[in-house]
């Protein structure tokens, strides 16, 4: 991946700004209370789509339609979130956008991806079988293949940090989910041309820990399943550009089970009203198992998504922790 300079981050938080404000970084009282620490949340459930990579999406339509007007359309593979940061993004250029999402995918994402004017495309068990369909797809009808990890979407959804490490420098260590990596990777990014200090920590989820066992392999290692009910992380085979910047620039990876991540719902919506997906919560899970070794600290996590289908968010504020489709 090209180099990423503070004069290329600031043009695309330009960009990504004709298109939604900041959102919000909060430090709410309860969660202070309850972890014994300040917690600051970036409030990336307040975009447009509901999660963080709209930025992305932003970002790379506006270099595609710049760089090769020919193009008449995009296709590419998700879980839910990066289809509709696509399918925003694509309308607004005036392209047709194919979004794959695997059989069992989110009732709601899809009716979301339909809205935003999604062509959708089942195929597959899984994300990564759904993304080697869109690849075909696009070889087939001569569009562009949008792949879930490049440059563009790093450059985009890093505007997210920028805007967090600009209201609270001070943060000692910030959480952050990961699913195929742009999140992780922007936050890194923006750090570093930042020059601050702040820890960044690597979350997965148990039941997809793909990233966390190539982390500690120093290499890609692909899992045969990714069974979470957090679908924006269940990914079975991470991309290796990701994977050497997640190495490079976190401090360390963190995993969470299917129960703390479901508590960790719970614990967004009790404390600040917010809602938040599997994915969503997953940092703020994070953050509840390392919380004693922070008192006196300042930590931030990020609220990547709040794109929860309402029969899992009615079995999670129930009580009990969702099955993954």
């Amino acid at each position: 991946m090209d180099p990423i300079s503070l004069d290329d981050l600031r043009a695309a938080e330009q960009l990504v700004r004709r298109a939604m404000p900041p959102t919000p970084a909060f430090a709410w009282p309860l969660l202070a209370e309850r972890f014994g620490l300040d917690v600051v949340v970036k409030h990336e459930n307040h975009t447009p789509t509901g999660a963080f990579k709209v930025r992305g999406g932003l970002v790379y339509m506006d270099r595609l339609v710049r760089e090769r007007p020919e193009v008449r359309g995009i296709v590419s593979a998700t879980r839910g979130n990066h289809g509709q940061s696509l399918a925003f993004a694509a309308r607004k250029a005036g392209l047709e956008a194919v979004i794959v999402v695997p059989h069992g995918n989110s009732v709601e994402k899809n009716a979301a991806m339909r809205a935003f004017g999604a062509t959708l495309v089942e195929h597959g068990r899984d994300f990564d079988e759904a993304r080697d369909h869109a690849v075909a797809l696009a070889r087939e009808r001569g569009y562009e293949f949008a792949a879930s990890f490049q440059r563009d979407l790093v450059l985009g959804v890093a505007t997210y940090a920028l805007e967090l490490f600009t209201d609270h420098p001070d943060l000692d260590v910030v959480y952050v989910p990961i699913g195929l990596g742009s999140g992780i990777c922007g936050v890194i990014t923006a750090r570093d041309l930042l020059g601050l200090k702040t820890e960044v920590v690597a979350v997965v989820a148990e039941n997809a820990p793909a990233y966390a066992r190539s982390l500690a392999a120093g290499h890609v290692v692909e899992t045969n399943t990714a069974a979470s009910f957090a679908d924006g992380m269940a990914v079975r085979i991470p991309n290796a550009e990701a994977l050497a910047m997640i190495a490079a620039g976190a401090a360390r990876c963190v995993t969470v089970d299917e129960d703390a991540i479901a508590s960790a719902m719970r614990i967004y919506w009790t404390d600040t009203h917010n809602a938040a997906e599997g994915a969503g919560a997953a940092a703020l899970a994070a953050l509840g198992r390392e919380a004693q070794a922070l008192k006196g600290r300042k930590a931030g996590v990020i609220l990547s998504g709040q794109n929860v289908d309402l029969a899992i968010m009615a079995e999670v504020m129930a009580g009990r922790t969702p099955q993954a489709a």
